[in-house]
């Protein structure tokens, strides 16, 4: 069979489903194309000819170096189709963004016959994405006297490429569409349980809210086509919870512009909005689209005559509407005076000016942000290779320099890693910056998009400047399903010929690894002043800072090694007071929330870099903290820490490294132990005192200083989704935080999960502690409900094997994960038995595993969405509620929750995660885990 008829047989597969022709990445399958093309008599010939221009997939695609190969042989005469003129050949080049294309485009500009030399330099002018071995060629060129490679350099220090697209229009009609009430996670754009589509992005755009919305969408824009439909988070935050570009391509896939006409499902600028804005995150991933993120603030707080918020009988602030945007609104988004109108544009609503700032337009105008990264990139190689100053085309970088103030941590790694900024120059927040990217981190529901993205703008090896860069295959370790098994290999294989160390070999080398990935990257970052992007929201270290980051911006910190951002800015929190014996420290995370806010009024935390005193934990233990900060809607955390305990962490990650060097996951580059040569190299600066740990000035500036009082956390926090709150915006907030007192010891739990990022080795080993205290107190330990168990890593399944643990964990499970055998399909009923599961995300990811529908689950993981561990039955309402390892372990052998009498009891003598607060002077004390 051809691979034309299975890709036939594809399509009516497709069709049935309601879908068009996959796009084509595969060069053979084009190969068959280009034949059936040239055959004039050939049945198939007007369908190949469609497929070729239409549908195939641009950039380093196996299938565009053939598209771009033929469409050189056409220009220059040696292929001839009467449909592909050589202009409109040259047409579709200027549409594939580089690799292939560009090289067709440079032996084109670059080759004897004048005219077609001409030609391709005016295309050639319009490209961006320029790799070394494409700029090489054209300086080498122009060094020897090429006319056309000076034209082309002369263009692109002008940055034409840029300045000759169209501008921002200064008006945009939009008519709204509410999505929600409430924060809406990115879920509802791109369900996790969807996550193997998401590379297919016409079969992935189905999963978006729900048909009945997209019905209600398409209906808008037939009412309205001169108008963009803008997605609303009503009386909320948009797309809180993780970048997802995945929700961002649907939402333009709805509602955007289409990228080019011949690349199928590709759209872009967006417009998403919230009456609180846009979480952080996801705007970033909304400017790689070039799109428009605004913040409505239609809702506000109503205040009574003291000038105080009102509340209700929750005790929540009551809103009252400033204007009206309800599905259907018509408004106008000025874009010159940066105001939202009325749709005559007669009534100004709200200013708007956060989401036009001078680079934010730039990257609409672009149609992209990574178009701008690589756009300055190539103006600044062109005017150095001519020897003239590059033209001031791009918004100059926002630089705040406040003299005599100090530096907060961030502020302080922006300054170390910034790239492009004068010598001697301080940076304060506000600033806009570019900067090196230390470690990358890329998982395995973003992975193959993060690989189209790579493809599309023509990189083929990561950047010599990134330390270390990791693929991790835990979102997808649950359930080894033909899904899985489809594209976990090929998303592997690619990534290790990019650079990158991967969790599995493509070449079966090593044990397949299915890490969490936030564990691995706290592990290889070695070094407090790094910077960090990982594609996904919990990249949040316990050294250095570390962003959550789309797939685009993830391919562009592996291409580059750069990434371009605000200083943003910090908030400091530390602590007081004495923790409880029978605490543990993941009810002072809670309770860290639940104070900030009692404090506040508002959540100081939305948006900025929370710097958090921790000091005396160590990496595993104090990045329960810093992963948490994701649902805390902070854009990034800084833990700052000990000397004594910065060391200790390092050395565990350098141990840790070893591990993964002597499994075989090395590669030729050597980067782990490259790693390790860091990490011992920071070692010997902190004990010579030539560097030591990270710490703020004493004169740092902070939007806001939390101080969080343990003395008073005396019970459990529990942070609930309040799913049955009158005030639906309200629901699946993770700002409700209760202690396990208020339920009475009543409530009932149908599942227990202890799993996902926010556990470490602690925590695996004070499950097998509760369950020896059990079995001595009451001969057998028998369970009310299912306990999941999913260790985070195999290194510290291994640690607990060999430390007696994981035996005491085999004793009582019913079910054992064997990677000889892994699960085909996903578990849809649990029995009241302990089931220890593969490392890795598990429930928490809501892909594959979850729940029964409308169960009750306690849960020590990050996620409590609607839909995303459990769902919703006919009769009740699915809810995640996350507590602390002990409380979770407690209620499936209880079947509810616990009494905190229940509690302290059960915890009696267990080494519990404890935290003492640095002393004001550098101490050397440790946490019991040290």
């Amino acid at each position: 069979m051809s691979l034309y008829t299975e890709y036939l047989n594809e399509i009516e597969t497709r069709k049935a489903e309601g879908l068009h022709p996959k796009p084509i990445d595969d060069g053979a399958l084009v190969q068959e194309l280009i034949a059936q093309i040239q055959d004039a008599a050939h049945p198939h010939r007007k369908d190949s000819l469609e497929f070729f221009i239409y549908n195939t997939l641009p950039g380093t695609t196996s299938a565009a170096g053939v598209k771009a190969a033929f469409l050189k042989q056409i220009i220059l005469g040696q292929a001839v189709v009467a449909e592909i003129t050589p202009d409109f050949a040259f047409e579709l080049l200027s549409h594939m963004k580089g690799g292939p294309s560009v090289e067709m485009l440079l032996d084109l500009a670059l080759g004897d016959d004048d005219a077609i030399a001409a030609k391709a330099g005016e295309v050639l002018k319009t490209q961006v994405f320029l790799y070394e071995a494409d700029m090489d060629r054209l300086s080498t060129a122009y060094r020897d006297g090429n006319a056309i490679a000076r034209d082309v350099l002369e263009s692109y220090s002008k940055a034409e490429f840029f300045t000759k697209l169209p501008d921002v229009e200064d008006e945009i009609k939009v008519v709204s569409y509410i999505a929600a009430e409430g924060d809406i996670s990115t879920d509802l754009l791109s369900p996790g349980n969807q996550a193997h589509s998401r590379s297919d992005r016409e079969l992935h755009g189905k999963c978006m809210i729900s048909p009945e919305a997209q019905a209600e969408i398409q209906k808008l824009q037939e009412q309205h086509p001169d108008k963009r439909v803008m997605l609303v988070a009503e009386k909320g935050t948009m797309g809180v919870g993780s970048s997802r570009m995945s929700g961002v391509n649907n939402v333009a896939l709805w509602t955007g512009k289409k990228a080019s006409p011949y690349v199928p499902f590709v759209n872009f600028a967006p417009v998403v909005a919230g009456t609180n804005g846009i979480s952080p995150i996801f705007l970033t991933t909304v400017g790689v689209t070039g799109g428009i993120g605004l913040d409505l603030k239609n809702w506000v707080k109503k205040v009574g005559p003291d000038g105080k918020p009102l509340v209700n009988n929750d005790g929540n602030p009551i809103l009252e509407q400033k204007y009206s945007v309800e599905t259907g609104t018509v408004l106008t988004i000025n874009t010159r005076d940066k105001k939202l109108y009325n749709e005559a544009g007669d009534q100004e609503l709200v200013d708007v000016s956060s989401a036009f700032t001078p680079q934010k337009v730039e990257f609409m105008k672009a149609g992209s942000s990574y178009a701008v990264v690589f756009g300055k990139k190539l103006q600044t190689f062109a005017a150095e290779t001519l020897g003239v100053e590059a033209a001031a085309v791009f918004a100059p970088s926002k630089e705040v320099s406040v003299e005599g103030q100090g530096l907060t941590a961030v502020e302080k790694i922006f300054n170390k890693n910034a790239v492009g900024v004068a010598e001697g120059k301080t940076l304060h927040a506000g600033s806009d910056v570019r900067v090196k990217v230390n470690i990358v981190g890329s998982q395995d529901t973003t992975g193959l998009m993060t690989s189209q993205e790579l493809e599309a703008m023509a990189a083929t090896v990561i950047s010599p400047t990134v330390d270390g860069a990791y693929q991790s295959g835990c979102h997808t370790a649950s359930v080894w399903d033909k899904k899985a098994q489809a594209n976990i290999p090929r998303l592997m294989k690619f990534m290790n010929n990019f650079g990158l160390i991967t969790a599995r070999d493509p070449r079966d080398g090593y044990h397949a690894m299915t890490d969490v990935i936030h564990k691995v990257l706290n592990d290889i970052t070695v070094d407090d002043w790094d910077i960090i992007i990982g594609g996904d929201s919990h990249t949040r270290m316990s050294k250095g800072v570390a962003f959550g980051a789309d797939s685009g911006t993830v391919a562009l910190a592996l291409a580059t090694g750069e990434a371009t951002m605000p200083i943003p800015e910090s908030v400091k929190v530390t602590f007081k007071g004495k923790m409880a014996d029978h605490m543990d420290f993941r009810d002072v995370v809670h309770a860290t929330q639940a104070q900030m806010l009692q404090q506040f009024g508002d959540n100081v935390f939305q948006g900025r870099v929370i710097e958090v005193h921790i000091g005396t934990l160590l990496a595993d233990q104090a990045f329960t903290f810093t992963d948490w900060t994701a649902e805390m809607k902070a854009k990034a955390s800084i833990c700052i820490s000990e000397d004594e305990t910065l060391i200790g962490s390092l050395e565990l990650a350098k141990a840790r490294i070893q591990v993964m060097i002597d499994k075989g996951m090395d590669n030729e580059a050597g980067t782990l132990k490259g790693l390790i040569a860091k990490a011992d190299k920071r070692i010997s600066q902190i004990r010579t005192g030539e560097k030591p740990a990270l710490t703020p000035d004493d004169n740092a500036k902070y939007f806001a200083e939390v101080v969080v009082d343990l003395d008073v956390i005396d019970e459990p926090m529990i942070a609930d989704p309040d799913v049955n709150n009158t005030d639906a915006s309200r629901r699946y907030t993770h700002d409700t935080i209760r202690p396990v007192s208020y339920y009475g010891g009543e409530k009932k739990v149908d599942l227990g999960f202890v799993g996902s990022c926010m556990v470490h080795k602690g925590d695996m080993k004070i499950v097998a502690q509760m369950l020896k205290n059990l079995e001595e107190a009451q001969g057998k330990v028998e369970f009310k409900a299912p306990l999941v168990v999913a260790a985070p890593t195999y290194n510290i399944i291994d640690e607990l094997k060999a430390e007696g643990d994981w035996e005491i964990l085999q004793k009582y499970s019913g079910f054992e994960f064997d990677d000889m055998f892994p699960k085909s399909t996903a578990r849809t009923e649990y029995e009241n038995i302990l089931y220890l599961e593969r490392p890795g995300c598990n429930l928490c990811m809501g892909n594959q595993e979850k729940a029964a529908k409308g169960d009750t689950v306690l849960a020590t993981s990050t996620r409590l969405f609607q839909g995303r561990v459990v769902e919703d039955s006919a009769e009740k309402k699915g809810e995640s509620l996350l507590a602390s390892t002990p409380v979770v372990v407690l209620s499936a052998i209880l079947g509810r929750t616990p009494s905190s009498e229940e509690y302290k009891s059960a915890v009696k003598g267990i080494d519990l995660t404890k935290f003492a607060p640095p002393a004001e002077a550098p101490g050397t004390s440790r946490s019991v885990h040290f």
